[in-house]
């Protein structure tokens, strides 16, 4: 299948800023846009003092090596296109049409291969850096990428609890020393090997380097400046993809709203009904609509899928 964003763009000859969240979005929930908007947010005006182009795209995986099933790559694909519609946001194909498994030091290095010259930036949750040891060659990542891990407040995938993104996040601005006493914290949950790599400062992630900076690695164009990690202390809510599917195949496995495969979309409550009930069906608030109905259309994450 062919890249959505790579031919466009590789007709820009300036050095650009590029950034990507990968994840299998399955689905895609606001919690994932709400990480890659504020990078882009953040970077923008960066971007614009340099005279750079900034892209932030999704980088949908194959498979990930971690997990036993995934959904169709084509189903996850058009949820994130509803999901990114209207937003300044991009998808990137490099990894969805690969054969499994999939890992992510092959990635940024075919990154790096194909865009030398350019600022590249790999979004992750904290939850995801305290582990980078047992990736493969998750320590080397930053030969080839810099690191923006954001704080998640501890939590990962497995945890059992939906936050509210408004009460979550509104109101809760800590000082400037709470939030520098938060950074040494999270900066001790990195894999030892990785500690003298973070920078205070976004801005370093997108530091210019010089040509002299570049360095060849079998053949492989590596990180043309020293990779580096910013720990974003902004507290960024713990929801995730595996609960979503969780309460959606709850609410699929209820008799009286899916009784059956072929009754599932008519029987079901209209779509501003399950949005705006958001006591009785906690995940509504983290999905757009659109999205929403399109698990509903095509039965996904219900009883009915596994038929």
């Amino acid at each position: 299948m062919p890249n959505l964003t790579n031919d466009r763009l590789a007709e820009n000859t300036a050095p650009a800023i590029r950034a990507y969240l990968g994840g299998s979005f399955d689905p895609v929930h606001k919690g994932h846009l709400q990480m890659a908007m504020y990078v882009y947010q953040h970077l923008l005006p960066i971007a614009k003092q340099q005279q750079r182009a900034l892209h932030v795209s999704l980088l949908p995986n194959a498979r990930s090596p971690f997990k036993n099933e995934s959904t169709n790559p084509k189903h996850r694909l058009a949820m994130l296109k509803l999901a990114t519609l209207n937003t300044p946001l991009q998808i990137d194909e490099l990894e969805l049409w690969q054969a499994p498994p999939v890992y992510t030091i092959d990635s940024v290095r075919t990154l790096r291969q194909r865009y030398p010259h350019d600022s590249l930036i790999f979004i992750m949750g904290m939850d995801s850096a305290r582990s980078l040891d047992k990736w493969k060659d998750g320590l080397k990542l930053t030969d080839y990428v810099d690191l923006w891990v954001f704080n998640r407040g501890g939590f990962s995938d497995s945890d059992d609890h939906l936050f509210d993104i408004n009460t979550h996040l509104a109101d809760k601005k800590p000082a400037m020393q709470t939030l520098a006493n938060l950074q040494t914290q999270l900066h001790a949950q990195l894999p030892i090997e990785m500690q003298n790599k973070t920078t205070d400062s976004p801005a370093e992630l997108v530091a210019l380097p010089t040509p002299t900076q570049t360095q060849a690695d079998s053949g492989v164009l590596k990180n043309p400046h020293q990779g580096r990690i910013y720990i974003d202390p902004r507290p960024i809510s713990a929801i995730s993809s595996t609960q979503i599917r969780q309460q959606l195949q709850k609410l699929g496995n209820q008799p009286n709203i899916m009784p059956s495969a072929e009754a599932q979309i008519t029987s079901i409550p209209s779509i501003n009904d399950i949005i705006g009930n958001t006591e009785s069906n906690p995940f509504a608030k983290w999905l757009n609509p659109a999205i929403y109905q399109y698990i509903i259309a095509h039965q996904l994450y219900s009883a009915a899928q596994f038929r």
